[in-house]
């Protein structure tokens, strides 16, 4: 299986911010995802584009999606994290480092899809582009070069 980053990088599962904590998405987190998607379906198409998610989603579907994204951080082919308060108990969004192409056409020499939302609530009190900074931030620390943001709305 490719890698999205050398086999020999230490990927990072935690980054502690001043408002909250971004860490490794895990199957376990489905109860806090799914809240978090199911409150804030129009807001996350807004402005991280594409189909998903849909009023539709399921709970088990939510789950399968986590334990894959899961898996595919396991062997470095992407890397899903979840955005989550400082005490752990609420989540408020996600983000995601996939190869590109995954979710839309990127320049040629793009070498990572970065993409992420927030809930609606976290967008109320100015999340969105706290979060986008952080990233930028701390995409620093990766070995990517050419990073590509497919989200539809940038701050």
């Amino acid at each position: 299986m490719l890698t999205l980053v050398p086999r020999d990088f230490k990927v990072p599962e935690r980054l502690d911010c001043p408002r909250f904590v971004i860490r490794k998405l895990c199957a376990s987190d489905v109860y806090l995802d799914y809240m978090a998607v199911m409150s804030s379906v129009d807001i996350i198409k807004r402005t991280r584009g594409g189909k998903w998610p849909t009023p539709a989603l399921t709970f088990e579907d939510d789950l399968i999606d986590l334990a894959w994204h899961q898996r595919e951080f396991e062997f470095k082919s992407s890397f899903a994290y979840t955005v989550v308060n400082k005490e752990g108990t609420e989540c408020l969004g996600c983000l995601y480092f996939f190869k590109p192409g995954t979710r839309k056409n990127p320049p040629e020499n793009a070498d990572v899809d970065v993409s992420f939302w927030v809930t609606q609530k976290g967008y109320e009190v100015g999340l969105y582009p706290e979060l986008y900074q952080v990233i930028k931030d701390w995409l620093n620390e990766w070995p990517f070069k050419k990073p590509y943001w497919s989200n539809s709305e940038l701050p």
